[in-house]
């Protein structure tokens, strides 16, 4: 069986590189002229930088292309960046951005800056004073990327802005206005359905929007959308956000209808009857749909269940809904796995980056039935207000372009979908990453065992170990095992985001161990302290593998960055939860009775566990299909009424 890095090593050489590409033959020319600007702007004050951003923006706004203005504004922000951030472009990441310009998704290695890469077509957008979005994965991200590269952007006399789910509107308004505005991806996503509600509640049309876009409106005020026109963004971790999140509409909610207390009630009784339902006796659980459906004699049952005196002008069809509902929840949806009870309130973990998914909820009833299920206060259901789904979000702007560490498996998918081409970026200095031989155990409980052990054998060489777990009940599961084992070490998950930053920093140091969420594969940077290279680098464990192969390698990029030495192994066991959701429950059950049956390595199983996960992400690309088709024939359905595509025809 190929180790992870060989495997991804071959579907590299099978992509377009961006050295071999008859594109990074003209880019390396704009490259040279960026470069051969470089020593004349190294002469100059402050004061002289400032003046020639201004000329620039001039001519941007007099309509010169930005791609004829590209070398001499990357000349300046990389200017500005090493004077004020001490940090100049590699060319590496020169070419990334001009990759960029040109609508690309670019793949560069983590480790390898995207973060300041990203400050090159931000830069160049934002001359042209419509507003440069950058789309992040979550408030955190968005926040700390900004604080880091605003004195870069500031010396060049532009305005920085940041929107947080909790951002007021006032200041909403005010930080899309500067010229450069980071927020997570739903954020921007939001904000351009509640201004859609605002202008189809004054009875604007098309012509008044643009309009108002165009600055025929007073801004600033509470009757004035929040956001300019849709001109230019660049989404970090584009992958994340445009191929995982993108099963998921944006969804505003309306106002609730009556009965509240009625189907508060309901939610309850029905999280209470759960336990007298049998599988495939009482009911049917479609794997691959993830649905459940009574049988007659679960109908049955449920009739002659005991029920509240409240539910009885409620319709049995309904009451049937909210069983199936509530077992459906009880089968996949877990405490400190999916979520978390927080001052008597359900928050999401999003199960791609490890946070916590403020102010989100599930659709469908699914979030009101967990509540009922975990003794909380039932929350109203909602309406939906308006929606819309990632992909005609993002493609709404007049351009799109985006960064990751692992876009090149999806190239179709991001061309097919977003029209956007991805270029792998070389990275700065050659990976020296070490692939250690993936282990599997037969069951979860020798697993643990073993990964323990390894912990203990590279914390003895004083090697720094990551250790990526895929929720927040396995992370503290097995932080009690290193407990046990007399091993020191911190735990970072979305219960503990607020040590993030204290914890990140120190994981590279000698004899620091670190059990993660998929907090830690994404937008983190771990350095290494002194004398960790001599010791062999950062040492990351993946402990089961991702719905997504994508996950997989952004923790294995926490190691060997830049250069610098590392490993990783990846861990499993023939019990893990891929093999069920990937293969079904009869496979599971056959490869947890053979893994049963004798300790011991069954590392010749390997492929199976990784075919349950291509299944699953062939499984996801399909959904993505699906819903995009039926919100593009939603959006034609209204359009030929005569509604606004986004909005709900009753809000």
């Amino acid at each position: 069986m190929l180790g992870l890095s060989t495997r991804l090593s071959s579907w590299t050489k099978q992509l377009p590189s961006i050295t071999s590409t008859a594109a990074h033959r003209r880019w390396s020319g704009v490259l040279g002229q960026i470069n051969s600007l470089e020593p004349a702007l190294e002469s100059v004050d402050g004061e002289e930088l400032r003046r020639q951003s201004l000329s620039l923006r001039y001519r941007a706004l007099s309509g010169e292309p930005h791609l004829g203005l590209l070398p001499e504004a990357f000349a300046l922000i990389r200017e500005s960046a090493r004077r004020t951030l001490d940090m100049r472009h590699f060319d590496v990441q020169v070419l990334g951005g001009i990759a960029m310009c040109h609508g690309a998704i670019t793949e560069m290695q983590t480790g390898e800056g995207k973060t300041l890469a990203a400050t090159l077509p931000l830069y160049l957008a934002a001359l042209a004073d419509q507003g440069a979005h950058l789309a992040t994965a979550n408030d955190y991200l968005a926040a700390r990327d900004a604080a880091i590269m605003r004195p870069a952007y500031e010396l060049l006399g532009m305005t920085v802005g940041v929107v947080e789910a909790a951002t007021a509107r006032s200041l909403r308004q005010k930080a899309y206005r500067c010229d450069i505005t980071y927020a997570a991806s739903r954020e921007f996503g939001f904000d351009f359905l509640r201004d859609r509600l605002l202008l189809g509640k004054q009875g604007e049309t098309t012509r008044d929007l643009l309009g108002g876009m165009l600055g025929q409106r007073r801004p600033g005020t509470a009757s004035e959308p929040v956001q300019r026109s849709l001109h230019f963004i660049l989404v970090d971790e584009a992958d994340s956000i445009l191929i995982d999140e993108a099963r998921t509409p944006l969804i505003v909610s309306s106002l609730p209808g009556n009965s509240q207390d009625v189907a508060a009630a309901l939610y309850r009784w029905a999280a209470t009857v759960t336990d007298s339902f049998e599988e495939d006796v009482d009911y049917e659980y479609d794997h691959r749909e993830r649905s459940v459906t009574l049988r007659p004699l679960g109908r049955r049952k449920v009739r002659e269940l005991e029920k509240p005196d409240t539910l009885d002008a409620v319709a049995m069809f309904d009451i049937y809904e909210h069983v199936e509902r509530a077992i459906k929840v009880d089968r996949e949806f877990f405490i400190d796995r999916h979520y978390i009870v927080r001052d008597d309130e359900i928050v999401i973990v999003d199960e791609n980056t490890g946070r916590l998914a403020e102010g989100r909820k599930w659709r469908d009833g699914i979030h009101q039935a967990i509540e009922a299920r975990e003794g909380i206060t039932v929350s109203v259901k909602t309406g939906e207000a308006a929606r819309v789904t990632v992909q005609d979000f993002y493609l709404r702007y007049d351009r799109l372009c985006g960064m990751t560490g692992t876009a090149a498996t999806s190239r179709r998918e991001l061309k097919r979908i977003y029209r956007a081409p991805v270029h792998v970026i070389p990275t700065n200095r050659p990976s020296v990453r070490e692939c250690w031989p993936d282990r599997v155990l037969g069951t979860s409980a020798a697993k643990w065992r073993a990964i323990v052990e390894e912990v203990a054998e590279q914390h003895a060489l004083g090697r720094p170990v990551l250790i990526g777990t895929r929720s927040i009940d396995k992370s503290e599961l097995l932080s009690q095992l290193l407990v046990e084992a007399g091993i020191e070490h911190n735990v970072l998950n979305a219960r503990r985001h607020a040590e993030e930053a204290k914890f990140v920093a120190s994981a590279g140091e000698v004899g620091k161990v670190t059990v993660a969420t998929n907090m830690a594969g994404r937008g983190t940077d771990i350095k290494l302290g002194e004398s960790v290279r001599e010791l062999g680098g950062l040492h990351v464990i993946c402990t089961e593998l991702h719905e997504s192969a994508r996950i997989d390698r952004q923790l294995v990029g926490r190691c060997a960055r830049q250069g610098d030495p590392g490993s990783f192994r990846q861990f499993m066991a023939l019990d893990d939860d891929i093999i069920r959701a990937g293969l079904g429950p009869r496979a599971a059950a056959r490869y947890e009775r053979v893994g049963a049956a004798s300790p011991g390595s069954y590392n010749q199983f390997a492929r199976v566990l990784r075919a349950a996960q291509a299944k699953i992400e062939r499984q996801h690309y399909g959904q993505r299909r699906l819903l995009l088709y039926h919100e593009k024939e939603r959006r034609k359905t209204q359009l030929q009424m005569g509604q606004d595509p986004y909005l709900d025809a009753t809000s």
